[in-house]
């Protein structure tokens, strides 16, 4: 059997795990989003952290708003609430169970985690309790109307939601059938469906459908798409053995190359609010 456990030192724990030290953070409750890349001699928790105040700048997050952070990974965005803006009610869910295991031991007395889906959120919370609902980077791995809905059902009157989303650009949607398979697969391997997409016009709608006011829909593809692709490739990862992690990262950042480099797909920040 010591060839399986050979094997297994090499997978993820999760298919949502990141090693975030190849990345270069290697603290504990570490970063593992994709970063806003406005210096390309950014650090990798510079450029998350970038990603992480923009969004939250989108909805005016304040110290006073009771917060939830869906989707909180190993925890670094938790502390980042906590101290940039003095956050003093916050809350996260999380799916992966060493990332929930690892937050309650450093930060259980400063912060109410659950491990439960972001699609499950009316069975955790009571309903209409909170004030500001971020999700850094996640949404998009899941169906656009079920989140929506699932984050609604929480917010208090004008209550503000933020979170990252792919939009399908207009020339997305002259593609023949068999371009548009193509683009399918590649989303199937980041855990993205092509189907939960949608053009700007069409995401304005859903938003609404769902009762929400749109307060912005902001392309960020070149911060972010092109940002990470490029400081992968100044990384130059390698490694002298077969390494499953690394692999990983180096083909998200070749998606988010190709992603920026057709327009076809863009990245985008999502802020809006409940009437």
């Amino acid at each position: 059997m010591k060839w399986l456990q050979a094997i297994q030192q090499y997978l993820p724990t999760h298919k949502y795990a990141i090693n975030s030290r190849i990345l270069g953070d290697d603290a504990e409750l570490a970063w593992s989003n994709l970063g806003y890349w406005e210096d390309a001699k950014s650090s990798y928790p510079q450029a998350c952290q970038e990603l992480a105040f923009h969004l939250a700048q989108s909805i005016q997050l304040t110290s006073n708003d009771h917060l939830l952070d869906l989707g909180c990974g190993q925890g670094a965005s938790l502390i980042f609430w906590l101290k940039q803006f003095q956050i003093q009610n916050l809350s996260a869910v999380e799916l992966q169970p060493h990332c929930v295991e690892k937050i309650q031991k450093n930060l259980n007395s400063k912060v109410k985690i659950t491990q439960d889906s972001f699609l499950n959120l009316k069975n955790i919370y009571p309903q209409h309790s909170l004030d500001a609902v971020l999700c850094i980077d996640a949404a998009y791995h899941s169906d656009l109307n079920s989140l929506l809905f699932s984050v609604f059902d929480i917010l208090n009157s004008k209550g503000r939601f933020a979170f990252h989303y792919l939009m399908l650009s207009d020339e997305f949607l002259n593609l023949n059938s068999l371009q548009q398979l193509k683009y399918q697969s590649l989303l199937k391997a980041a855990d993205v469906n092509l189907k939960h997409l949608n053009s700007k016009q069409g995401l304005h709608a859903q938003l609404e459908n769902a009762g929400f006011e749109v307060l912005d829909i902001a392309d960020l593809s070149t911060p972010v798409l092109q940002g990470f692709a490029r400081y992968i490739q100044q990384q130059k990862l390698g490694a002298a053995h077969f390494d499953l992690g690394q692999f990983k990262i180096q083909m998200t950042a070749k998606l988010c190359e190709k992603l920026y480099s057709d327009g076809l797909i863009r990245y985008v920040q999502i802020s809006v609010r409940k009437p």
